[in-house]
């Protein structure tokens, strides 16, 4: 499993709306918090959500 720290650049498995795929995670925990990098947009995800969401380092 891979831990993800704030600050992190994590790709998703689907773009936002804006076309970009690649998030900065702001907050770690029970939820994670991430902006997109291209428009700024701020989500707040559950763990297993923002696991599944996120692409794996492999």
């Amino acid at each position: 499993m891979t831990k993800f720290n704030v600050g992190d650049s994590v790709c998703t498995r689907k773009p936002h709306a804006c076309g970009n795929n690649k998030w900065t995670v702001l907050r770690v925990g029970a939820d994670y918090k991430i902006q997109c990098e291209k428009c700024g947009h701020v989500v707040m995800l559950s763990s297993e959500k923002f696991r599944k969401a996120v692409k794996d380092a492999n």
